[in-house]
């Protein structure tokens, strides 16, 4: 294995514990954040700060299928950030940087949003309350958008005026608990931006979504669903508002970014982060000494040789807070919630969090809860609820006899292939067939589902899978009262409902393995949707990422 330090490289730890804290947290480079590079031959991508993370970049669209199917949180929390940036210990931060928020007391719970003066977009646009209404009904027309936004199935309205910094969010009377996970990382995009793609103004789209003129918003969705992809990346279009901007896409699926010279706080410690997609070979990275940082959800890195004494790299485990989760299709052979709980009662999350455990090296817990963090300390009151639905029940599941259950998810990943080959045995039992049809694109797009169409009427989407695996923040996907210890009684109702209606079955926490060089500072472990790049712009390295 190549080794970390050569000569003329990177100094001693100790001196760059001497330079680390001579680095202001304001340093940044002049003239970056142009977005799409320059006229001259651009430097090769592994001459730069890399940040290897184990999902496929797709799309820096969280709030599309395709983003939420891929995480895509990890690459776009700090280009489009939260109105609450995820702290490394669960907690919600304020994201003042962006928007203040005022919770008023009533019966329907309403927050006041107050947009900051100077945020604006990398080309110089400011951001308006245009753009977190957009985000709402990319929620709330999920079949034209393709969006995966559950949160905004909880706001009975949005009151903004086209171009103001105010507006206000109403939701369902007992809804809103979880308010600080709306407009989430990833999932605030630029409104202007994208009408001028559809050839409109930006008043022409406001009235358009407040209207709800689905005639005109079948022309938007495909702009905001498909136009953040990444292999077909336009700088037009992706402009962000969070500290980094994307410099460009290279061959190998990573992506440069830099400091956005726009953003209204401090800028990023580092000049230029590469992101590199799952499938890239660590070996090599290592071999240019371009790896800095990863996070690994499948196996552990044993590409790091840390018995070599001249690693710089730390490796650390957690069993992380995301919950592994199969989330189903409500249309095809999961058409009804009976079908659904029958398929769950031969899914046992005690062999599923085995196999993941022993592919990945990290023994993760089963999971039967929907609605908390496996490791809430609130999920402990919710025990009388879930623990019943940790054993397997054959006799139900055989209600699916002869059934074939197709499972997706980004593949490849021995260790989701190990946990649906765990649930194929024990759905056997039933005479269930499950089968692994996992993809380098699958995803929830991909789900046999019952949408809404373009003039509002109900249509069955015939997807290619009846079930995606994948990794679910349990506080963003579903709606329910915080988990205060006042709400315990709703917690417990809620749980109840979810596995009577089943839309997904909670299999195991998702562990986590990350490497992080000790050249490197600020890096804090997050364990959540955001993943360790949660802060990447207070990141600090000696070369200051070139």
């Amino acid at each position: 294995m190549a080794k970390r330090w050569r000569e003329g490289g990177r100094r001693t730890a100790t001196a760059v514990v001497a330079v680390l804290t001579a680095v202001t947290l304001a340093a940044c480079s002049p003239g970056s954040g142009g977005g799409g590079g320059g006229g001259t031959e651009e430097p090769q991508s592994t001459e730069h700060f890399g940040y290897l993370v184990d999902t496929s970049l797709v799309t820096t669209n969280a709030g599309s299928e395709v983003g939420a199917s891929s995480n895509t949180e990890a690459l776009s929390g700090r280009l489009y950030p939260a109105v609450f940036v995820p702290g490394p210990s669960g907690q919600m931060i304020p994201n003042t940087d962006l928007v203040s928020t005022q919770v008023l007391p009533g019966a329907n719970r309403q927050v006041i949003y107050t947009i900051a003066e100077h945020a604006r977009y990398s080309d110089g646009a400011p951001l308006t309350c245009t753009d977190f209404l957009l985000s709402y009904k990319a929620g709330v027309h999920e079949g034209i958008f393709g969006s995966h936004l559950p949160q905004t199935g909880e706001v009975l309205r949005l009151d903004c005026e086209p171009g103001q910094k105010r507006f206000t969010v109403v939701f369902d009377k007992e809804g809103g608990g979880r308010w600080r996970h709306l407009f989430g990382p990833g999932s605030t995009l630029p409104a202007h931006a994208i009408a001028a793609k559809v050839g409109l103004s930006l008043e022409e789209l406001h009235t358009a979504l407040q209207n709800d003129d689905l005639s005109t918003l079948v022309e938007v969705a495909p702009v905001w669903r498909d136009g953040f992809n990444l292999v077909d990346f336009d700088p037009a279009l992706q402009v962000t508002s969070g500290p980094f901007v994307i410099d460009r896409v290279g061959p190998d699926g990573e992506v440069v970014l830099r400091p956005n010279d726009q953003y209204y706080g401090d800028a990023p410690d580092l000049d230029t982060i590469v992101v590199w997609p799952r499938g890239t070979e660590a070996e090599r990275l290592l071999e240019a000494d371009a790896l800095r940082v990863a996070d690994i959800r499948s196996s552990s890195p044993d590409w790091v040789d840390r018995d070599d004494p001249e690693n710089t790299l730390a490796v650390d485990s957690r069993v992380g807070d995301l919950t592994d989760t199969l989330m189903l299709g409500d249309a095809g052979v999961f058409a009804t919630a009976e079908a659904r709980r029958a398929f769950a009662g031969c899914v046992d999350q005690n062999a599923v969090a085995a196999a993941s455990s022993r592919v990945s090296g990290v023994e993760v817990p089963p999971v039967a809860l929907h609605s908390l963090p496996h490791n809430d300390p609130a999920a402990r009151q919710l025990v009388d609820v879930t623990d019943p639905e940790l054993p397997t029940d054959i006799g139900r599941a055989q209600a699916l006899t002869g059934a074939t259950i197709r499972i997706g998810y980004l593949g490849p990943d021995d260790r989701k292939a190990a946990m649906v080959a765990a649930i194929a045995e024990s759905c056997g039992q039933a005479g269930i067939t499950v089968e692994d049809a996992s993809g380098e694109s699958t995803g929830l797009a991909d789900l046999s589902k019952v949408t809404t169409g373009q003039w509002g009427e109900t249509v069955i989407r015939e997807g290619t899978l009846d079930a995606v695996l994948m990794a679910v923040d349990p506080m963003a996907e579903f709606g329910a009262a915080s988990s205060r210890a006042v709400d315990v009684n709703y917690l417990r109702e809620a749980e109840k409902r979810l596995w009577q209606e089943v839309p997904s079955i909670p299999l195991a926490a998702q562990p986590r393995w990350f490497v992080i060089d000790r050249t490197v500072g600020n890096v804090v472990v997050y364990t959540g949707l955001a993943g360790i790049g949660w802060n990447m712009d207070r990141w600090l390295s000696e070369d200051n990422g070139a």
